[in-house]
């Protein structure tokens, strides 16, 4: 079995405080073959108002350069970014990548909900009830569809991202049973860009999409996926990737992919 883990965050995002070096060192530990680092690079601020006008690039490579240098030839590491709400400002973030290193590995994600809802970012979105939640993740998937559209990354990241905060942080039980209509449409999307979407094995939680969108994707035709932790600190790196690999079979996957400069690199299941 081929380990890799496509989502992986260090201190050169700002919600996490470990440095790469420390994260493929626990890589290592868990017996990962291939780590991917995908730091957050977004236009605007988690308030999804305040434009960001600059990204550090080379501290983001310099960071990069060292971990390899630390942990040499005994794992492979790839370069990638989590380029999140590029929808909320198209313009700002070609402007920010215009500086960009070769990458590997593009996750295009959604994290902010609509100004309907004063673009609140998902982890403190906090409705009063089921009602309103359902109506938050309404707006989530049409940002989800616009980012679909626009089809600049490799894979569509955590698709069912808010039942983790709904759900694990808040005690709702969820699920986005009646949205197949709008998950379809983004799915179709996403294959029809050629791009792929991510099994986000959530730190060992529930994966991020689960079984039955995943066999929507896999009936659609969809084959490009990935697997990542979404760790932000080392004990989660690696964790449930092997989980994820048996999901996929499951779901009637014969192999799933890493990246290297942008391309699919397929590996059997």
């Amino acid at each position: 079995m081929y380990l890799a883990d496509y989502h992986v965050h260090s201190r050169i995002s700002p919600d996490a405080g470990h440095s790469m070096t420390e994260m493929a060192e626990a890589a290592v530990k868990a017996g990962v073959q291939e780590l991917c680092f995908t730091d957050h690079v977004e236009p605007v601020a988690w308030n999804g108002r305040d434009p960001i006008e600059f990204y550090d690039w080379k501290a983001l490579e310099q960071e990069f350069q060292a971990a390899r240098a630390a942990v040499g030839d005994r794992i492979r590491l790839r370069l990638g970014i989590e380029l999140g709400e590029a929808v909320l400002d198209l313009p700002r973030t070609a402007g920010l990548l215009t500086g960009a290193p070769e990458l590997d590995f593009v996750i295009g994600s959604n994290h902010i909900l609509s100004k309907r809802f004063d673009n609140v970012d998902l982890y403190f979105f906090h409705p009063k009830d089921e009602e309103e939640a359902l109506r938050g993740i309404a707006d989530y998937l049409k940002l989800v569809k616009r980012t679909a559209e626009w089809g600049q990354f490799s894979v569509l990241g955590h698709l069912t991202l808010p039942l983790r905060y709904l759900n694990e942080n808040q005690g709702f039980h969820l699920s986005f049973d009646g949205f197949e209509t709008e998950v379809e449409d983004i799915l179709r999307t996403v294959i029809k860009n050629g791009c792929g979407i991510e099994v986000n094995t959530n730190r060992g939680n529930t994966p991020l999409p689960d079984r039955k969108w995943l066999e929507m994707y896999r009936d659609l035709g969809g084959e490009i996926v990935t697997l990542g932790t979404d760790a932000h600190t080392p004990e989660f790196v690696g964790c449930a990737v092997r989980e994820g690999q048996q999901l996929l079979r499951a779901c009637g996957f014969e192999k799933f992919c890493t990246f290297e400069k942008r391309e699919p690199v397929w590996h059997q299941l």
